[in-house]
């Protein structure tokens, strides 16, 4: 599963390494990859990790999921 999720609130280098670590850290996570400029971040995962959880994650950290597609 690989999800693209489009993120408000990242401005700078602690911001990516925030919502990187904190996807990474969701079971069955195998592979995060955020892009400041793009505003992205991509995540693979072994099993189906719910939009929700990728949400809830995300804010937690202090940032806003604006969209999430499956790739």
């Amino acid at each position: 599963m690989t999800k693209k999720i489009l993120i408000e609130g990242m401005s700078c280098g602690h911001c990516v390494n925030h919502v990187k670590e904190a996807l990474g850290e969701l079971s069955g996570v195998t592979n995060v990859d955020v892009d400041l400029s793009a505003k992205t971040a991509v995540l693979e995962a072994s099993v189906d990790i719910s939009d929700e959880e990728i949400k809830y994650t995300i804010e937690d950290v202090g940032y806003e999921v604006v969209k999430i597609e499956v790739l």
